[in-house]
């Protein structure tokens, strides 16, 4: 049975913040910065908890990394910090509400969301079997998987600089794009696109040289969120060999401003999808000693809004719907195969998934695999979309839900396109 919260909006099954979630943010409000945790319609502010006595349960640090005003000194305290104070919060909610407690509420209506934490590296995965298959056959269709897939996590280091919290608008980018029978030009991208893909915040990481165990990876795992890592696919045919991706992936990448713990999405754990006779196994070192609990069942969709869509008054349009459960490569094997270099994770660091798709048509994470069903997006205004088009908003949204059990929702990623400033 779900906890009852003295918040009549958490109550309501629609929300994506019951007792149950208790997701982490940072906000901004009347010029003040704090951390908070969203609760129905409202956030809980974690520093006027802490300065008015309400967390004093909790160790000293715990409370003194409530105080700051990014996330990363309370995800460096480890899980067991993060469990004490779950707890503590979750008594503050679901009882009479104590003294103090209705005066920390901040309607999120009323607030600035920021990025939750200072992010120091950022790195992107392709760990989506159905993604890399249909966009391998556009390009290879006789051998669309790469022989190293199945042995190894592909990834590549990503640029934190230009990462921004939803809401944001997103400047089309200009770039070298070369035609196949012509020399290269210079000028704004014409095949802008999303990739919906699941975020992860490292909390506690890993000295420089150690490397970090398969079975401890998820204690390295601060919470989830929601990743647009946008891409200007011509820019990037052009310049990604031999290296890879550059100035196609860098000009922005938008997260959802809520990061979701792991806790909130334990009663939502399910099998990982490779099955046991899959051919090649993994190497030990990306072994799993618990394979029926290493996937999480969390939908994730995709909705387009364009400009004229807006001056129309017409609401959003769902274009695709997938499911983390369709990785193939899961979070504790993109974490430890990530560090078994010895490579030195930070608290704040933020690993994506790569673009998240399921083996369904209408579950592709993004637009360029739609290509394989021989026809652009039609949306309902007769506007057809195989690439972004300014003024384009892509909202990224995900939940967990079962039978029996609350929706433990991760809000809204927010993106509009806006036309491209060419350098002078």
């Amino acid at each position: 049975m779900a906890l009852k919260c003295w918040i009549a909006s958490a109550n309501d099954p629609e929300s994506n913040f019951p007792l149950a979630n208790l997701p982490y943010g940072v906000f901004r409000y009347r010029g003040q910065t704090h951390i908070g945790v969203a609760i129905g319609d409202q956030i809980l502010d974690l520093q006027m908890c802490a300065s008015g006595g309400l967390l004093q349960p909790v160790k000293q640090e715990i409370q003194r990394a409530c105080r700051a005003d990014a996330l990363n000194e309370l995800m460096s305290l480890g899980p067991e910090a993060w469990t004490a104070l779950r707890h503590r919060v979750t008594e503050l909610l679901s009882d009479d509400p104590p003294t103090g407690a209705r005066e920390a509420l901040v309607p999120i209506r009323d607030v600035q969301m920021q990025l939750p934490a200072r992010i120091g590296d950022y790195t992107d995965f392709y760990a989506s079997i159905d993604h890399a298959i249909r966009v391998g056959k556009l390009f290879r269709p006789d051998n669309p998987l790469l022989p190293n897939y199945k042995y190894l996590p592909i990834g590549y280091h990503g640029r934190a600089s230009s990462i921004v919290v939803s809401g944001n608008p997103i400047r089309r980018p200009c770039g070298q794009i070369k035609a196949a029978d012509s020399d290269p030009v210079f000028g704004p991208s014409k095949s802008l696109d999303y990739e919906l893909e699941a975020g992860i915040f490292i909390g506690q990481g890993n000295q420089l040289g150690e490397p970090i165990s398969r079975d401890d990876a998820e204690r390295h795992v601060f919470g989830l969120c929601l990743v647009n890592d946008w891409s200007a696919r011509d820019i990037q045919t052009w310049e990604y060999q031999p290296l890879g991706p550059f100035l196609a992936k860098s000009f922005a990448t938008t997260i959802s401003p809520w990061i979701v713990p792991l806790e909130a999405l334990a009663p939502y754990r399910i099998p990982s999808r490779p099955p046991a006779d899959d051919n090649p196994v993994p190497l030990d070192y990306l072994k799993s000693t618990h394979p029926e609990q290493d996937g999480i069942n969390i939908t994730l969709e995709v909705y387009l809004q364009s400009q004229k869509m807006r001056q129309k008054g017409v609401p959003l349009e769902r274009i695709s719907r997938g499911n983390l459960r369709d990785l193939y490569w899961t979070i504790p094997q993109l974490i430890t195969h990530h560090a078994s270099n010895g490579c030195n994770l930070r608290p704040g660091d933020l690993l994506a998934t790569g673009t998240i798709s399921g083996p369904a048509e209408g579950s592709e994470g993004c637009l360029l695999e739609m290509r394989h069903r021989g026809h652009p997006v039609i949306l309902s205004t007769g506007e057809q979309r195989t690439f972004l088009e300014d003024g384009d908003r892509v909202i990224l949204r995900a939940y967990a839900q079962n039978p029996d059990l609350p929706r433990i929702g991760f809000g809204e990623c927010v993106g509009t396109v806006t036309e491209a400033i060419m350098p002078a």
